[in-house]
């Protein structure tokens, strides 16, 4: 036998189409035997409760509402039953019931008040009504359909905790009721039932489930399945984690843990017939037959080890502190035992080894409350210093993370706190129970959704997901976009890394796309109608709370732009960027962003702000990091001036070089940027600023290659005003030429300060002599490499490799978050 339990609420279709779905399900299923319990259609419940509330009050106009409560459900019948004479034998049925709670109604208002016995009368007729009507649809197509009245069946005795059921007297009721009515299919009422002296009850809210999971042990079922609106337990609340994903196997502890703490597809109480009589549980979706649901039976699977994630809002942390309860035996049973006589619920709690101080998490309504009848019940100990304190912090919520797989698990615990670690999520308190089953842990309500993001991020319940954004999609940008686009199934499959480029922004236009902007063409990166620009909604958007992970990535060359970045990080973006205006602008700027990169979780990246692609500030911080001492740092920075300078021989004018290198896209639009030697000038200051210096563009020697007095023409008056310096530049390379050297553009710095930028003639020997055309090398001498300086050597320029440097440091931040690359 199938035991089968409909909910009727939370679906869009109307409600014939909703009970005449259900019945084409049962129907479609072919099992020998069914019996299926029914919940109210939707709304139903609430609306009885509110007319039991208006006649009480004499409020209202209760009676209209009755009425068109009626014709509501008798539109329904007509919908459903077809035949003449069973259609108004459902009519009388239905007017029958409505007209006794009409009695029932009347009576409330005589009284003045709404007794709590009437009351759970009123709020079971719903399931009455709902089931009558599915037996009589399922009756009108030819179909065997037994109503069943759980009333007549069910006994159940009130504890404090919940509803227990009266299992010989329900059983002797129903073997005798299936005794004078044997049938394939029973219809069920749910939510009702009687106590044991006959007195009318509820099992309380999401009584259905608890009905359903009752009956199946009273049927003897094989199976027990509860059709809802939702495909089944997911890992995570959807509303909070978007990839929440779909849990498909559980056992019944995984379950009872999830649904005490918050997981709203099923009570935990629901579960409990079902597993002392070891009958497999299935969450399905009515509307979605064709998934399998979540199965929960005695076993469920040891992979993965965490299953999902829940938790508890609006609750308050209460701390007890206090030497003097150190290795005294009791204090922990008083504090319990106060709280107990006060009817307060603990839903955790945590003490220190120490025996120093208590924490309780209780509901935020009780936290008042709670706090005074602690201070009652130590009031001897806070008068004689024993106790310190005992405070409050409202506005906590509980997350848990619940799996099965975890006991005996090394190293679940840690990537719990390291995810959180990273998100910057203070936690309040921590428990765990010895079986290693449930890790609870107390946040403040303000970090609990992005909380619950990181965590559930990385234990890949979901894709490790970085929301991205990209302002300036210029050279760079483009071929950024581009490997982005090339490597993100890779990503995606390869390390569950979702690398999410929601929003591009240029100087003036913007787009953003919740789902992910995909298969971009890199030169039309914004598309046909992007929107004007507006900086703070844009940022705001990256870092919307949707995602555990926010990434700004700065391809522009704009100081305003670099001024944003102390704001970005505060707030937990990460910073990617080649813009070296924040590395080497402002001491007291860049020294802020320092404190807030040892103050806060976010990462500022910048190693394409030095030779692009090349590792040439990781190679230096791996140096200093690992102990070495940095004598010098020599280098070429400027692809644009090796390129230049590899060219340059005798009988070429250097102006002509210049603009021959201008059109192949070798320099910038503006040469000068380039011939200026600023550029390389900041390449040196934030190299000086990682070996811990304090220097600016002010303390470097620069050479410009600019002749005085052109300055502020336009480029064309340039480049023929540069013509009539080609012979003092021709000098330089003759004199170079005599002594058998070659000129090179070299930045040097030192230990002691000492910076400098200008043209060189090197020996022919030397390292910088013999390179590729556009290539940048950097020479470190320290006491590990005094001899024979480190090199790095390769490309420096141009818009693929700078870009791959950003990629670089992207997944840098990826790796830092938890991604397994």
């Amino acid at each position: 036998m199938a035991w089968i339990t409909h909910k009727f609420g939370g679906s869009s279709l109307a409600d014939a189409d909703c009970i005449a779905h259900v019945a084409r399900l049962l129907l479609d299923r072919g099992d020998e035997q069914q019996a299926v319990v029914v919940s109210a259609m939707a709304g139903v419940t609430n609306e009885l409760l509110a007319l039991a509330s208006l006649a009480a009050a004499n409020e209202g106009d209760w009676s209209g509402r009755l009425e068109r409560l009626l014709g509501r459900h008798v539109d329904t019948a007509d919908a459903l039953v077809e035949s003449q004479a069973a259609r108004a034998s459902l009519h009388a049925e239905l007017r029958r019931r409505f007209g006794n709670l009409r009695q029932l109604l009347d009576s409330l208002a005589l009284m003045g008040t709404a007794p709590a016995e009437v009351v759970e009368l009123i709020s079971g007729l719903g399931e009455l009504y709902s089931a009558t009507l599915l037996s009589a649809h399922l009756q009108s197509l030819g179909e065997e359909a037994v109503f069943v009245d759980a009333r007549d069946i069910l006994r159940v005795r009130h504890t404090a905790l919940m509803v227990a059921v009266d299992w010989p007297a329900s059983q002797e009721r129903l073997d005798a009721f299936r005794q004078a009515n044997p049938a394939r299919r029973y219809v069920i009422t749910g939510f009702i039932c009687r106590t044991r002296d006959g007195r009318i009850s509820t099992l309380g809210r999401n009584g259905s489930d608890y009905s359903g999971s009752i009956f199946g042990r009273l049927f003897g079922a094989d199976e027990i399945h509860i059709w809802t609106n939702v495909d089944g337990l997911l890992s995570a609340d959807p509303g909070a984690v978007p990839q929440a994903v779909l849990l498909d196997h559980l056992s019944y502890r995984e379950a009872f843990e999830l649904a005490y703490f918050g997981a709203r597809v099923i009570h935990p109480q629901a579960l409990s017939p079902a597993q002392e009589a070891a009958i497999p549980v299935f969450i399905r979706n009515t509307f979605n037959p064709a998934c399998p649901g979540t199965r929960i039976d005695s076993q469920g699977h040891p992979e993965p080890p965490v299953k999902g994630l829940s938790g508890m809002a609006n609750m308050a942390l209460i701390t007890i502190e206090g030497a003097g309860m150190i290795g005294v035996p009791g204090t922990a049973e008083r504090v319990f035992s106060a709280l107990h006589r006060a009817d307060i619920s603990v839903a955790m709690i945590s003490q220190s080894s120490s025996e120093h101080s208590i924490c309780l998490v209780v509901p935020a309504n009780d936290c008042a409350n709670a706090g005074q009848v602690l201070e009652d019940a130590f009031e001897r100990e806070i008068r004689h210093g024993q106790i310190q304190r005992i405070f409050s912090v409202p506005d906590i919520r509980v997350l848990a993370i619940v799996g099965e797989g975890m006991t005996g698990t090394p190293g679940v615990a840690a990537r719990l706190f390291t995810a959180l670690g990273r998100a910057g999520i203070n936690v309040r308190a921590i428990a765990q129970g010895a079986s290693e089953r449930n890790i609870s842990v107390a946040v403040d309500e303000a970090d609990a959704e992005r909380a619950l993001k990181a965590i559930h991020a990385v234990f890949y319940l979901s894709e490790q997901t970085l929301s991205v954004g990209l302002i300036g999609p210029g050279q760079v940008g483009r071929a950024l976009i581009e490997q982005l686009d090339s490597t993100r199934e890779r990503l995606l499959r390869d390390a569950s890394l979702d690398l999410r480029l929601r929003g591009i922004a240029s100087s003036g236009r913007m787009r953003l796309d919740d789902r992910g902007l995909r298969n971009l063409d890199p030169n039309a990166a914004l598309g046909d109608q992007p929107e004007t620009l507006d900086l703070k909604r844009f940022v705001d958007f990256i870092d919307d709370d949707h995602l555990p992970h926010a990434v700004l990535i700065d391809c522009t060359a704009s100081a305003d732009i670099a001024r944003h970045y102390r704001d970005w990080l505060a707030r937990g973006i990460h910073v990617i960027t080649p813009n070296k205006h924040a590395g080497s602008g402002d001491m007291d700027n860049y020294r802020a962003l320092r404190r807030l990169l040892e103050s806060h979780s976010a990462r500022w990246r910048y190693e394409a702000t030095v030779g692009a692609g090349l590792p040439v500030i990781q190679t230096l911080r791996d140096l200093i990091d690992t102990g070495d001492r940095v004598h010098r740092i020599d280098g070429i920075f400027s692809g644009t001036l090796a390129y230049l300078f590899n060219r340059y021989s005798a009988g070429m004018s250097f102006a002509a070089l210049v603009a021959e290198a201008r059109s192949a896209g070798y320099t910038e639009p503006d040469p000068r940027d380039d011939l200026s030697g600023m550029d390389v000038a900041r390449k040196l200051v934030i190299l000086a600023r990682e070996m811990g210096m304090d220097i600016g563009l002010d303390d470097i020697e620069v050479e410009s290659l600019c002749p005085p007095g052109l300055d502020d023409c336009d480029i064309d008056s340039f480049l023929s005003g540069l013509a009539k310096h080609d012979d003092s530049m021709a000098q330089r390379l003759a004199q170079a030429d005599a002594d058998d050297k070659v000129l090179r553009y070299v930045a040097s710095l030192d230990d002691k300060g000492q910076a400098r930028v200008a043209l060189e003639a090197l020996p022919g020997d030397h390292p910088f002599a013999h390179l590729a055309l556009t290539d940048n090398v950097v020479a470190f001498k320290t006491d590990r490499y005094c001899d024979n300086p480190l090199i790095v050597q390769g490309p420096g320029a141009g818009p693929a490799v700078t870009a791959a440097g950003v990629f670089a440091d992207l997944l840098r931040v990826a790796s830092h978050l938890g991604a397994r690359l």
